[in-house]
C-alpha cells in the first residue's frame, strides 16, 4: 500500500494551482466558521483547523483530490459543544481576544477524542456502512444544518452578540433586539457581493474572497471605530486582535468532571465528520473519475482532527466546495490539499493585523450564502410530490436536526427509513411468492423450473441480433429485484467502471420497486451519459416504477428492450 494514497508527481503544476485556488476560497470560510463555532474571538481557530486538518487529511486520507477543513456541520456541532459545556458551569464560556478562556481546552479535548473515534472507524472498516445512509435522511440532515447556520447568523448580521444554540439565540434576539446599523450596512454589502457578483468575475475571484477584499477596507473607511466612539455610537464588531505566536501546541483539558460530556461530544463530531467527509468523497469520485478508499479517508480525517485539537484548531471534514474547485483548477493528488494548507499557513503568519479588521457581520453574510447552499432545495421542494413517506422522513430529520439533536436526528431518520424499506421489500417478496405459486400450479416442479430458467439465453434471439448489430457501442445494463437506497451506491460504482459506449440502455423491466435514492442514482446516470454526448434509454415495464421515473422527469423511457435496442441502432 502506498504511503500517500493517489500521490504522484505527474501533475505538479495542476496540484499547485488547485491547492492555491482552494486556499483562496478556504480563507474567508475558515474565519467565518471559526466565528460561528466559538463566537467573537474564535475566527483564528477556524484558520488553525484549516491548516492542520487540510494538511494531514490529505497526507493520510483516501480521497486524492479532496480538500479538508472546517465545514458547516462541524462548526454547528462545535457551537453545540460550547453551549453544552457552558450549561454545566464553565465561567468563561468563549474565547476572547485576551485568551482562550476555560472553555477552549475542553472543546479541544472533544476534538481530539472525535479524531481518535474516526481513526477507530477506519481501522474497523466502517466506512462503507456510513455511505448507506438513505438520501432522505442525508437531505434532511444537511438542510437542517443549513437552517441552523442561517438562524445562528441572524445576530451577527445585525451586530448583536448571541450565544448558544438555535433556541437560545432566538430567545436572546427577541429579548434584546438592538441592531448595530453599521453592522447591518456591512452585511448588506456582503450579501450583495456574494449573491450578485457577475459569474465571469467570480470564476477568477470567488465571491467570499471578493466580499472580504472589498467590504473590509470599506468598513474601515466608513465606520472608523475611533470616530464612532467619539460620537457615542456603538463600534462595529470585528474579529479583533489575532493571538500572537500563531500555531502552538496546547494540551487539552481532561477534567474528570467533564469527561462523559467530552466523550459524547467527540463521538458526535466523529460521526458527523465521517458522514460529511465520505459524502464529499463521493462527489470527488464523480467529478474526477476516481475511486476513494473510505476506511483510509476516515483514518486520515481522524489523524488531522486529533492533531488539530492539540493546536487549538477547529475540527474539519472533506469540504465539498473547496474540493470541487480544487479538481476544476487542476488538482488531482494529495499534494493539492497539502499546498492549500501551506498557503493558509503563510497567510496566518503574514496577515494577522489585516484579519483583525474583518467585521463579524461580513463573515455572517458569507455564512448566510453557505447556509443557503447547504440546503437541498431541489429535493426539499419536490419530496412531497415524489413520496409522502420519504417527505415525512426528510422533514422530520430536518426539524429534529434544528430543534433537537444532530446525531439523534440521523439515528432516528435511518431507523424509520429502514423500517419503511423493509416494509416495501417485504411486499415485493410477497408478490414474488405469488408468482412462484402460479408456476407451481402448472406441470413443472420447482427443480425443473430452476433448470429451465438456467438454460434460458440472456436475451431472446431477436433482441440479441439487434444488440450484435450495434457493434459493441451499446452498453446494456440490466437490474433485477427491488432497488432501495442500499443499491444506489453499487449502481453508481459499476457504471463508473464502464466508459466506452455511445448508447446506454438501462434495463429495469424486472425491478418491481424503486427507492428514492436508487431513482436519483438512475437520474444521475442518464444525466451523466447526456453530459458526455451519449444517448440514454431506460426500459421500465412496471407501471409503478415508470411513474416514479416520470416524476423525476427522467428522459428516454421505454416500455420494452426491443424498442430501446431499435432506437439505439437508429442513433448509431
Amino acid at each position: 500500500m502506498a504511503l500517500i494514497h493517489g500521490f504522484h508527481l505527474r501533475n505538479v503544476r495542476g496540484d499547485l494551482l488547485g491547492g492555491l485556488t482552494a486556499a483562496v476560497v478556504a480563507l474567508p470560510l475558515a474565519l467565518a466558521f471559526g466565528n460561528a463555532a466559538l463566537g467573537d474571538g474564535g475566527a483564528i481557530y477556524g484558520l488553525y483547523g484549516a491548516v492542520i486538518v487540510g494538511f494531514f487529511a490529505a497526507l493520510f486520507g483516501g480521497t486524492p483530490s479532496q480538500v479538508s477543513g472546517p465545514t458547516g456541520p462541524m462548526s454547528v456541532t462545535v457551537a453545540g459543544v460550547v453551549a453544552a459545556l457552558a450549561a454545566v458551569g464553565i465561567s468563561t464560556a468563549l474565547p476572547t481576544v485576551d485568551g482562550p478562556g476555560e472553555l477552549l481546552p475542553l472543546v479541544m479535548a472533544a476534538v481530539v477524542v472525535g479524531g481518535l473515534f474516526q481513526i477507530l472507524f477506519g481501522v474497523l472498516r466502517l466506512g462503507r456502512y456510513i455511505t448507506l445512509v438513505p438520501y432522505s435522511v442525508v437531505s434532511g440532515f444537511m438542510s437542517g444544518i443549513g437552517v441552523i447556520i442561517l438562524i445562528l447568523q441572524i445576530g451577527p448580521l445585525f451586530g448583536i452578540s448571541t450565544k448558544g444554540g438555535v433556541i437560545a439565540c432566538l430567545t436572546q434576539l427577541s429579548a434584546n433586539f438592538q441592531p448595530n446599523w453599521g453592522a447591518v450596512a456591512v452585511a448588506v454589502m456582503t450579501l450583495a457581493i456574494v449573491f450578485l457578483a457577475p459569474r465571469r468575475l467570480t470564476e477568477w475571484v470567488p465571491s467570499p474572497l471578493l466580499a472580504l477584499l472589498i467590504v473590509t477596507p470599506l468598513s474601515v473607511v466608513l465606520f472608523n471605530d475611533a470616530n464612532l466612539a467619539a460620537r457615542g455610537i456603538d463600534e462595529l464588531p470585528r474579529i479583533g486582535t489575532i493571538p500572537e505566536g500563531g500555531l502552538g501546541f496546547s494540551l487539552p483539558s481532561w477534567d474528570p468532571a467533564f469527561l462523559p460530556l467530552i466523550i459524547k461530544s467527540g463521538l458526535v463530531l466523529a460521526v458527523l465528520g465521517a458522514i460529511d467527509s465520505l459524502l464529499t468523497s463521493l462527489v470527488a469520485d464523480n467529478i474526477s473519475q476516481t475511486r476513494h478508499n473510505s476506511d483510509r479517508e476516515l483514518i486520515g480525517q481522524g489523524i488531522g482532527n486529533s492533531i488539530s485539537g492539540l493546536f487549538n484548531g477547529l475540527p474539519g471534514a472533506g469540504a465539498t466546495m473547496r474540493t470541487v474547485i480544487n479538481v476544476k483548477s487542476g488538482g488531482s493528488t494529495p499534494l493539492s490539499g497539502m499546498v492549500h494548507s501551506i498557503v493558509l499557513l503563510i497567510v496566518l503568519y503574514g496577515a494577522g493585523q489585516f484579519a483583525a479588521l474583518i467585521p463579524t457581520s461580513l463573515l455572517a453574510g458569507i455564512l448566510v450564502k453557505v447556509g443557503l447552499d447547504i440546503i437541498d432545495w431541489s429535493f426539499l421542494l419536490r419530496a412531497h410530490r415524489l413520496s409522502i413517506k420519504t417527505a415525512v422522513v426528510m422533514y422530520g430529520v430536518l426539524l429534529m436536526t434544528v430543534f433537537w439533536d444532530l446525531i439523534s436526528a440521523v439515528l432516528v431518520g435511518v431507523f424509520v427509513a429502514n423500517l419503511l424499506t423493509i416494509d416495501s421489500l417485504t411486499q415485493a417478496q410477497l408478490e414474488g411468492m405469488d408468482a412462484d405459486n402460479r408456476l407451481m400450479d402448472g406441470d413443472v416442479d420447482n427443480k425443473s423450473a430452476a433448470a429451465a430458467k438456467a438454460e434460458e439465453p440472456s436475451l431472446p434471439p431477436s433482441e440479441q441480433a439487434l444488440l450484435d448489430r450495434c457493434g459493441g457501442q451499446v452498453m446494456l445494463f440490466r437490474l433485477r429485484g427491488p432497488l432501495s437506497f442500499g443499491a444506489a451506491s453499487g449502481i453508481t460504482e459499476r457504471m463508473a467502471l464502464v466508459r466506452n459506449y455511445k448508447v446506454l440502455i438501462l434495463d429495469i423491466t424486472e425491478v418491481p420497486r424503486l427507492g428514492i435514492t436508487a431513482t436519483l442514482a438512475i437520474e444521475q446516470m442518464v444525466q451523466e451519459a447526456k453530459n458526455h454526448s451519449r444517448k440514454a434509454y431506460v426500459v421500465a415495464a412496471n407501471e409503478r416504477v415508470r411513474k416514479r421515473l416520470e416524476k423525476f422527469d427522467v428522459q428516454g423511457l421505454m416500455t420494452n428492450r426491443t424498442q430501446a435496442l431499435e432506437a439505439a441502432l437508429a442513433d448509431l
